[in-house]
């Protein structure tokens, strides 16, 4: 709901005033429905505030209690009010009068530097505690707001973006050499391993389930929360947790829905998203609205090249949930014109930073851009969904069971598995029996990931800055034969590098665009709750993703709930989209190579290389990394332009 920002300053009033001033007006483009300042002796906090919830509309921030001598600007949309509130001993009267800001403040109050664990929805805030001299700062679980901030000597500064962080007196711009030598060699898509630092030198983030308390001049980080201590659920029945997860869901749902404006939700084919839809749908009927959903379909004159398991165009599963569902209006969206190429420059302007997710780059921003002209002020999604509530990894069950010697219920279940999707028996057999036992496979097991070794990064970077040898353990790719689904995700959730990412796009998208985006599957209580369920819930007659596809009978059509044998891939045109400036491109990346701000950056023999092999792609090559390596170095290059 809002851009903050504060400084702490010890060097005098003229000082802070100089850098205070400097940085409220470097935030002038965010748009905002009110903007307010607090100065005190030592401190500022701003902020420049959008009205998302019925509670914020007129929410005066920065707020300043004058008994407490406690200011706190903040940046919330609380989902947990109602328990809050009892906890506080506060009436529901005053309550329904009381924005999300106060709470926090009340809150603090009460429990002191241990109140971001009282907390649940997506936040950060600062707290200037003047009686001790001292700045508390907090962002959520699940890092869906982002938070930067600098210390130089005597003075320290945060702010919801970084560029306004680089116009403080005495500031000198540079880039952070480890950050973008771990950005262009980890394989993966967030940024960087190092969950502290940016693109810019100076310039830290707070991570999510983390607390910042800055006094005498020194900062203390302190994590509160950690996915390491769920405790198993063991129900009596299958019905019970079907019950249970539509319980959970519901509430994280119904929480996200809080909003004065209308509700849009991106929606595809698939479980996740309808899940959502589905279930805010009725609630929304009950207040009289309608959701608004954005569906992203290919170019008319794409021709789709994908196998028979994928589906570019998911219209025909889209609008049997739609039909299903009610309540909702469609809107098909396949920003036409536009493609990852003519979005580079407007997501390196609005993320500050180089992206690898340009696939998806024009559909994303196209969403928020619809959301806005609505007037939606909440974007729901089920972006984290894949390991949440429609996690159910079929293939790894299977070669536990096979591990553990359960043999009959592994040829059942296989059987099973074989006749729900098609695919072969003795196929499902062969992958179950490498991720068994890969040992018996080394030197004959296609399926294993092979290193991504550093194709992007130039190698006298990587020798200079260590990376590879510093990020060895995860510079292979996931996936293959070698997989464990189950730490892959307990990985998800206590990478913070992920977060980190996460929570950049949703910030500076919902910021520019004012539209909060918000992710039921990315609820901490539907994360415990989905971590404590035990796998034979996720995976049994050979149905993977099972909970789900049992738990929504009343929210989705069969036809969505039941399909196992087609899945949607959104970015299958992304290629497609940019063969028209195939020659543009080219030349940029042949300038690219000779360019002097780049040398020993990017690898521009492995560049040359990708251009070579590729004059004039078809479409259908479009998941070929030597494609996407052009890509992410013409993006990076960009970036190092603008620098």
């Amino acid at each position: 709901m809002s851009a903050i920002a504060g400084i702490v300053h010890t060097e005098g009033q003229q000082a802070l005033w100089e850098d205070s001033w400097r940085l409220y007006a470097s935030l002038g483009h965010i748009p905002a429905d009110t903007t307010g300042v607090w100065k005190g002796d030592e401190a500022f906090l701003s902020c420049h505030a959008q009205w998302i919830t019925l509670e914020s509309v007129n929410e005066k921030l920065p707020l300043y209690d004058e008994e407490s001598q406690l200011t706190i600007t903040s940046d919330a949309i609380l989902d947990n009010r109602e328990q809050l509130a009892d906890q506080l001993q506060i009436s529901r009267a005053e309550l329904a009068g009381l924005a999300d800001s106060e709470l926090i403040l009340r809150a603090y109050q009460r429990f002191g530097e241990d109140v971001a664990g009282h907390l649940l929805g997506d936040f950060v805030f600062a707290i200037w505690d003047e009686r001790r001299r001292m700045l508390f700062a907090a962002r959520d679980i699940t890092g869906m707001r982002a938070f930067y901030y600098r210390h130089d000597g005597s003075r320290f500064a945060f702010c919801t973006l970084m560029k306004p962080l680089l116009e403080l007196g005495g500031v000198q711009k540079a880039l952070d050499e480890n950050w973008l030598s771990e950005f262009l060699a980890i394989p993966d898509m967030h940024d960087s391993a190092d969950i502290h630092s940016t693109v810019y030198r100076g310039v830290n983030q707070l991570p999510s389930a983390h607390t910042l308390t800055f006094r005498n001049g020194r900062i203390e980080l302190r994590q509160y929360h950690r996915w390491d201590d769920v405790e198993p659920l063991r129900l009596k029945s299958d019905e019970d947790y079907v019950e249970a997860f539509r319980e959970v869901f519901s509430q994280a749902v119904g929480s996200r829905l809080r909003t004065h404006r209308q509700v849009a939700a991106a929606l595809s084919g698939g479980l996740d998203s309808g899940a959502v839809a589905g279930f805010a749908s009725g609630t929304l009927r009950s207040q009289g609205k309608q959701l608004q959903a954005y569906s992203y379909v290919p170019v008319p004159d794409f021709t789709d090249y994908t196998s028979k398991t994928l589906l570019a165009d998911e219209r025909p599963f889209i609008r049997s949930t739609i039909n299903h569902v009610g309540n909702i209006s469609e809107n098909y969206l396949d920003f036409e014109g536009r493609s990852p190429l003519s979005e580079v420059d407007t997501w390196l302007n609005m993320m500050e930073m180089p992206y690898k997710y340009f696939e998806n780059s024009f559909w994303i921003r196209g969403f928020y851009e619809k959301a806005s002209e609505q007037d939606a002020g909440i974007l729901l999604t089920g972006a984290r969904g894949n390991f949440t509530i429609s996690w159910g990894p079929a293939l790894d069950y299977y070669a536990s069971l096979l591990k553990s010697g359960r043999y009959f219920r592994w040829f059942r279940e296989m059987q099973q598995y074989s006749e729900r999707t098609g695919m072969a028996f003795s196929r499902i057999a062969r992958i179950t029996g490498r991720k068994a036992f890969p040992d018996w496979f080394k030197g004959n097991n296609k399926g294993t990931a092979q290193p991504a070794g550093a194709q992007l990064i130039h190698p006298d970077l990587a020798r200079r800055t260590g990376v590879l040898e510093r990020l060895k353990s995860i510079l292979v790719l996931q996936g293959g034969a070698r997989a464990d689904a189950l730490q892959v995700r307990a990985d998800k959730f206590n990478n913070l590098a992920i977060a980190n990412k996460n929570g950049a796009v949703a910030t500076k998208c919902s910021l520019r665009y004012r539209a909060w985006e918000r992710d039921p599957t990315s609820d901490p209580r539907v994360i415990r709750f989905c971590l404590s369920v035990p796998i034979e819930q996720y995976v049994r007659q050979g149905t993977d993703r099972s909970l789900i596809r049992r738990a929504t009978s009343p929210e989705l059509p069969d036809k969505v709930r039941l399909n196992q044998r087609v899945r949607g891939v959104q970015p299958a045109d992304w290629l497609h989209r940019i063969l028209p400036d195939w020659q543009t491109f080219t030349s940029e990346l042949q300038t690219l190579c000779s360019d002097s701000q780049v040398a020993g950056i990017l690898n521009t023999d492995r560049i040359k290389s990708a251009l070579a092999n590729f004059p004039s792609p078809r479409p259908e090559l479009a998941s070929h990394p030597d494609l996407r390596l052009m890509m992410h170095s013409l993006i990076v290059y960009r970036f190092i332009q603008k620098f």
